[in-house]
C-alpha cells in the first residue's frame, strides 16, 4: 500500500514540480532497496564470476574484481544521493524520510506504527 498523493502540485506552491519528473523522482527513489540488496550481494567473494553478469553490464571490463568494484560504486553512489538528499532535507527526520521515500511509506503509517512523532 503506497502514499495516496496527487503527482502534481499548483503551481503556485513553492514545492511544485512537474508531473513527469514527480514520478521519475518517485521511481529512482523506490529502487533504494534494490541497489542495497546489490550492494550487499557483491562482497568480493562472488563463487562465480557469472554472478556479477547479473548486477553488471555486459561488454564491459573482463576483470570480475574490477567489474565487482564498479558495480558496488553505482550503487552505493545511488543509495548516499537519497540518503543525503533525506538528511539535508531535515536531519532529525532523515530516518523516516528515508523510510517514506524509499518504502513508500505515508506519514500516517509511520505514525501508526509509532516509527516517529511520538
Amino acid at each position: 500500500m503506497g502514499t495516496t498523493i496527487r503527482p502534481e502540485l499548483s503551481e503556485k506552491n513553492p514545492y511544485w514540480i512537474e508531473r513527469h519528473r514527480y514520478y521519475e523522482l518517485k521511481h529512482f527513489c523506490l529502487q533504494y532497496p534494490i541497489w542495497k540488496k546489490a550492494y550487499a550481494a557483491l562482497d568480493g567473494l562472488s563463487r562465480r564470476p557469472s554472478d556479477l553478469e547479473v548486477f553488471s553490464k555486459k561488454g564491459e571490463i573482463s576483470d570480475p574484481t574490477v567489474r565487482c568494484v564498479e558495480a558496488r560504486s553505482y550503487y552505493i553512489e545511488r543509495m548516499k544521493t537519497v540518503e543525503q538528499v533525506a538528511i539535508a532535507t531535515d536531519a532529525e527526520l532523515s530516518s523516516y524520510i528515508l523510510k517514506g521515500v524509499t518504502e513508500g511509506w505515508s506519514y500516517d503509517i509511520l505514525k501508526a506504527r509509532k516509527l516517529c512523532f511520538g
